[in-house]
């Protein structure tokens, strides 16, 4: 790809980025649905079971047929990790970055395919798609980068010991066989971010995928793959939760874990890895409830565009997604048109095509849990500002699919402490930014925050909000839109086990251990 995407530039791509997709797409279209196998120590790996997945765009398209395993799958791949291990381990940095560099370079040749693929999986836009893709590349590369940047070998100050010669390191070790448990939201970029983070480190890796998204998973299988990657190495189990997840998390050989994912399962998981005789590092990423304010002084018109495109991009399925807005009360109804102005231009339907920005929810449980939270913003005092329905016209009917829904509620509402993960946003009217303010941090939760307002407000923002990720004044996206190589990705408080972030200088440490080394002569 000639043009530099992502998640900011995204909005102005040049003409012939659409027409690779639109000849992907029809590659897409013209292939008739395949069965996909596990990937286990280099190569396919056949289960009793399967299933046969189908798009949320059109639930009558099915996609192909997918292999799922169970504990059985589970103790192959930890397995051949295990007997892997210490070959990848060892092997010299700059052969094992190369060869992970050319996983960058595959997925950037493929990035058409597998964005067309994932479009259809997932249900998101062209867009975004293409830029999940391509972001996935960049965590190769950038890791790789990282890693022999960093070095993680120093040395320390020799001891003063008459008679000898001591000399002091401290190094940095990989831990072992590490599980990865990806996301349906973003299934390719959160699943190879924590992979190439965990190879580039020296660990082996079994990825798990989420049962909705099991092609995301095939296909970056296959780009390791191709790209060299050792058998063992790198091993793919996709499966359901109660089954291949619950045997890869309690498996006794896994030593570390990434999960991205709800706080619910993320703290689960985080506490058996704490649990046992010997902690185990567990890495989660587990959502956000997050905020936006804007002062009375803010630029209305970048505000609104950030704020739509932050609560319902991707139908609000990311755990960066804007949800909670407060709103100056001298401004307020003014936002409201500009934001509602900006609502009506969206155009909902098959998300592949261009013209579409806003496609399907995930699943018919998405969908049916949208009608019972627009069903709660009824009531308690709130109510529904614009959209709260699920269109059944026409080709809407044959896929999962939701208004964006913007919604006033007193700040009782039970809704404003549940992350929902869908395109609603609740609106609420402050007499001020410290009142603003004192909201915004009144939750669990400390992922992602946006900011409109003078540009002498804000560090006042920026010194006082408890979030990870941070925004002022962005028109691409209130809460939304990190990059890796540009904007660091985690959360505080209860969105994060580390507080460290994705894509930052401190994230590939936690892939590693230390150890303190004195050589007396």
């Amino acid at each position: 790809m000639d043009f530099k995407l992502t998640y900011s530039t995204m909005f102005e791509p040049p003409e012939s980025l659409h027409q690779a997709f639109e000849v992907a797409l029809d590659r897409r279209h013209g292939a008739a649905p395949q069965e996909h196998a596990l990937y286990i120590d280099g190569a396919n790996c056949k289960a009793a079971a399967g299933r046969d997945k189908f798009s949320p765009i059109d639930k009558s398209l099915r996609l192909g047929r997918f292999a799922e395993g169970g504990a059985t799958e589970v103790n192959l791949a930890v397995a051949a990790a295990g007997r892997a291990f210490p070959a990848w381990r060892r092997m010299p940095t700059q052969e094992r970055n190369a060869i992970l560099r050319r996983v960058a370079g595959l997925i950037s040749a493929r990035v058409y395919d597998i964005s067309a693929a994932l479009a259809l999986e997932v249900g998101k836009n062209r867009m975004e798609a293409l830029g999940e893709v391509q972001e996935t590349a960049d965590f190769f590369t950038l890791y790789s980068d990282d890693f022999e940047r960093q070095g993680f070998d120093h040395a320390l100050p020799d001891d003063p010991v008459k008679g000898f010669r001591s000399r002091n390191r401290s190094v940095m070790r990989p831990y072992g066989p590490w599980a990865v448990i990806a996301p349906f939201n973003f299934p390719f970029a959160l699943a190879g971010g924590p992979v190439a983070a965990a190879l580039v480190t020296g660990n082996t890796v079994v990825l798990k995928g989420a049962t909705d998204t099991p092609w995301s998973g095939r296909l970056l299988a296959d780009c390791l793959h191709d790209a060299g990657v050792p058998p063992g190495v790198f091993n793919y189990v996709n499966g359901d939760g109660s089954k291949a997840g619950a045997a890869l998390v309690q498996h006794p050989d896994i030593a570390g874990i990434t999960f991205t994912g709800s706080h619910q399962v993320g703290m689960g998981i985080a506490r058996h890895m704490v649990a046992g005789r010997v902690p185990k590092p567990c890495v989660a990423e587990m959502g956000g409830k997050n905020a936006a304010i804007v002062t009375a002084r803010a630029d209305l018109k970048r505000a609104a565009t950030g704020i739509v495109r932050s609560a319902f991009g991707m139908g609000g399925q990311k755990c960066s997604a804007l949800s909670r807005l407060y709103v100056d009360n001298a401004i307020a109804e003014p936002l409201i048109g500009a934001i509602t102005e900006e609502m009506r231009a969206i155009r909902i339907g098959d998300p592949t095509l261009r013209q579409n920005w806003l496609g399907p929810v995930i699943n018919g449980g998405a969908q049916e849990n949208f009608r019972r939270y627009c069903a709660a913003l009824t009531s308690q005092g709130a109510c529904v500002i614009a959209g709260g329905r699920t269109p059944t016209a026409g080709a809407l009917a044959a896929g999962y699919y939701c208004e964006p829904t913007l919604a006033e509620a007193p700040p009782e509402h039970p809704l404003w402490r549940q992350e929902m993960f869908l395109p609603i946003v609740m609106l609420a009217r402050v007499p001020d930014r410290e009142a603003a303010m004192a909201l915004v941090n009144d939750s669990e939760l400390g992922l992602t925050a946006g900011f409109y307002g003078a540009l002498d407000e804000v560090e006042w923002f920026f010194d006082n909000v408890e979030a990870g990720v941070t925004f002022s004044n962005r028109p691409q996206g209130a809460t939304t839109g990190s990059w890796p190589g540009y904007q660091a990705f985690g959360g505080w408080k209860g969105s994060s086990t580390t507080g460290k972030a994705i894509g930052s200088f401190y994230y590939l440490a936690q892939y590693q251990r230390e150890q303190s080394q004195t050589r007396v002569e």
